[in-house]
């Protein structure tokens, strides 16, 4: 398993650079759509939703061709957000069954050494990125998954603890509201995840 990290070592060598794109997003729901032959939402609702035991049904924004916006407006209720964190939580396995590959997890929710245009601090001024994930800083391995509005699902396998939030910020990512929030977690990781 790759090592998580703080921030990047100082004095560290320029290199590539960031840059969070929705488009590639949506190139990967276009290959996967080709790849397994039909809609992404049937395939979640078969893979991950109906296991899960999802309470309701969720909807995501499609294109006039049918195509679902794979890079936002997935909806579901808050506790069905929180399971999707579970098997996130317990690196992919859900009620001790694998679901999704454990060694998948582990890649697209660690950051890679070898890779520090996606650390935390130099991504963004506090994220990294994973596969799809945002790596929180610290060097235990905690991740969220980040809605366009400030909607987040925090993991932190460790604890096995999972923190859903999905109140909108309407006026964009990066407000106080939303530091907040990342306190609350950091917070409760600090009094819970031991």
């Amino acid at each position: 398993m790759r090592e998580s990290i703080s921030a990047p070592p100082a004095g560290r060598p320029a290199g590539t650079k960031f840059s969070y794109s929705s488009v590639e997003t949506q190139v990967l729901g276009l290959v996967l759509t080709r790849a397994i032959g039909r809609p992404i939402a049937e395939y979640l609702e078969q893979k991950i939703w109906q296991p899960l035991g999802a309470e309701a049904d969720a909807t995501w924004l499609v294109d006039n061709s049918g195509q679902e916006a794979a890079y936002c407006c997935l909806n579901a209720v808050l506790r069905d957000y929180a399971r999707l964190g579970l098997p996130l939580a317990h690196d992919g396995n859900w009620r001790g069954r694998p679901m999704i590959p454990t060694a998948w997890v582990l890649e697209a929710t660690t950051v890679p050494m070898d890779q520090p245009h996606v650390w935390p601090g130099t991504a963004t001024p506090n994220e990294g990125y994973g596969y799809q994930t945002w790596i929180l800083p610290g060097e235990r391995r905690t991740f969220m998954l980040w809605g366009a509005h400030g909607q987040r699902i925090y993991v932190d396998p460790r604890s096995k603890l999972v923190m859903v939030h999905t109140a909108v910020h309407k006026l964009g990512l990066g407000l106080p509201p939303l530091q907040e929030i990342g306190a609350l977690w950091a917070a409760l990781v600090r009094q819970l995840g031991s």
